[in-house]
């Protein structure tokens, strides 16, 4: 039985032969007898085609020698050093990726660390969850924080003034306070309030106190402009707080909506959507809190009803400076 090789070579010398003669095609009777007569030729003759030698060149081991190795006995497996060393072991799927130490892969990785360090220490130092910064104070003023302010507060501690300072924007802080609007100096009146706000633009701070003691407000801009209707002002600066959970809180806009305060001539509030963060009465004596969608916070008073002990509002000015010792 012949080798699936000398079967092959004869096909292709079949096919490929050249002609002895002339390039043009054989006629009927040469064709019939090229079928008829059996192809014996010897693969190693010299008369072999040059094009078939040279496809035969390519094919593993020889035709005639029995001795020679089949197709299937040249196949040899890989040696285990030619696959990668994770392959060798069972579990290499387990095993880590170990990327490159190159000089820029050090450099993004230490450049993702540094980022990564920064974002932590920024989350330790305001704690932020639910929309608000709760922060703990480190007083910066040891109890000269007085001579800030042109009046005395009986609202506004060392603490608290600390938190203020940290908290408004940065157009204001270091400014001159200067008391527009107190309910002890100037009686209880809204009137009163929204008149006193037009002696000096800018930013102002509401500061409210209530009758069990939580201290709460929000930021301002001066004069206070009342609408008759309800027509919200402010900007994304806007912002509520309170110290009724014992470390002041501050709350600022969520982007949820452009609630940021309504004033009107017998209301002043702060937020909406849901409920008035803030809402002060006309009589300065009642008020009222409520969680908000402008500003993502809780109750800043003890209850949702509330009555006033005092009232501040406080504008900035550079104007003033501060007193020299």
């Amino acid at each position: 039985m012949q080798s699936w090789k000398e079967k092959l070579a004869e096909k292709l010398s079949r096919l490929l032969a050249d002609s002895p003669t002339s390039p043009s095609p054989p006629s009927p009777v040469a064709r019939s007898e090229y079928h008829a007569t059996p192809f014996n030729e010897d693969l190693t003759s010299p008369k072999r085609s040059s094009f078939s030698s040279y496809v035969l060149s390519f094919l593993p081991g020889g035709t005639g020698n029995p001795n020679s190795p089949t197709f299937e006995q040249t196949l040899q497996p890989l040696p285990p050093e030619s696959l990668p060393k994770r392959w060798n072991s069972d579990g290499w799927e387990n095993k880590p990726v170990v990327f490159s130490d190159s000089e820029n892969d050090n450099k993004n990785e230490n450049r993702y660390r540094s980022k990564f360090e920064e974002t932590l220490e920024y989350d330790k130092k305001l704690k932020c969850s639910n929309g608000y910064e709760e922060k703990k104070l480190n007083s910066v003023h040891s109890g000269n924080y007085q001579k800030y302010l042109s009046d005395k507060s009986e609202l506004i501690t060392l603490d608290l003034f600390d938190f203020f300072e940290s908290s408004l924007p940065s157009t204001i802080k270091g400014s001159h306070w200067v008391l527009l609007y107190s309910t002890w100096k100037h009686g209880i009146s809204l009137r009163t309030l929204l008149r006193r706000s037009a002696d000096l633009p800018g930013p102002c701070l509401l500061i409210v106190g209530d009758s069990k003691g939580a201290i709460f407000g929000g930021l301002l801009d001066c004069p206070l402009k009342p609408t008759p209707r309800r027509k919200y002002q402010g900007t994304s600066q806007t912002f509520v707080y309170t110290t009724r959970y014992g470390v002041p809180r501050l709350f600022r806009p969520t982007g949820a909506n452009r609630y940021f305060y309504l004033c009107l001539n017998d209301a002043l509030a702060f937020g909406g959507g849901g409920n008035f963060a803030l809402c002060l009465d006309e009589d300065l004596l009642h008020g009222s809190s409520g969680p908000s969608e402008t500003f993502g916070n809780e109750c800043l008073a003890h209850d949702t009803e509330f009555e006033l002990k005092n009232l501040e509002l406080w504008g900035f000015t550079y104007l003033t400076r501060q007193p020299s010792n």
